[in-house]
């Protein structure tokens, strides 16, 4: 018997959503507004939770955005965030890319940005970067030479980030990787958040979405 993953869990919430909502409107003459919209996403995720609809691996996604859709409402974009976790969650399915490559590759545009990018130097204890206000990502050696095994990630990875992640997120999604969100009280670079990239692009939580192109 196959367990089911975070990732799989939050596509199928998605894909399920979005149908729900697209097959409301065809049945409806007059377009929708975004506040009509949020409001019938946000009673179907209630409903959804409510009859255990989907995996417990995303009740805490559903009560976070339901949360967010009664105090804004419109503003709260469900449809648009269940768009871009559907886009981008197959997206990284269906890349052809390696993910070892696909790291690779990113750090390769990200330099090519004028990033400060450092992946020579063991990271084990807290350290301070002086890069003059420039972009860096820093992965520890040990993670970089050890972690890439047959051009594939095996093993969790962290980055260090100083810098726009929406630029990271959005190459690192052309490259087939989803990153974890970012955390500022993990990181061991003064400055910099911690952020992950997991084999197979298994996250246990919601990955960084580039919600900006939605």
């Amino acid at each position: 018997m196959t367990t089911e993953t975070y990732n799989q869990a939050v596509l199928a919430l998605a894909l399920a959503g979005i149908d729900a909502i697209n097959t409301s409107a065809s049945q409806h003459k007059a377009q929708r507004t975004p506040a009509q919209e949020s409001h019938f996403l946000c009673n179907w995720m209630v409903e959804s939770l409510k009859t255990k609809r989907f995996s417990k691996l995303v009740a805490d996604d559903l009560t976070a955005w339901i949360r967010q859709a009664r105090s804004q409402g419109a503003g709260a974009q469900l449809k648009r965030l269940l768009t871009c976790i559907a886009d981008q969650y197959q997206q990284a399915n269906n890349s052809p890319i390696a993910t070892g490559t696909g790291l690779k590759n990113l750090l390769t545009e990200l330099a090519a940005k004028q990033w400060v990018i450092i992946t020579d130097t063991d990271i084990d204890a807290k350290l301070k970067l002086d890069s003059d206000g420039q972009s860096s990502l820093i992965i520890s050696a040990t993670a970089f030479n050890q972690h890439i095994v047959d051009d594939k990630i095996v093993k969790p990875i962290s980055m260090y980030i100083r810098g726009d992640e929406k630029v990271v997120a959005q190459l690192a999604l052309t490259q087939g990787l989803l990153l974890s969100q970012g955390n500022k009280k993990t990181t061991l670079i003064k400055h910099h958040k911690t952020y992950i990239l997991r084999p197979k692009n298994l996250h246990p939580s919601l990955c960084l979405l580039c919600l900006e192109q939605y």
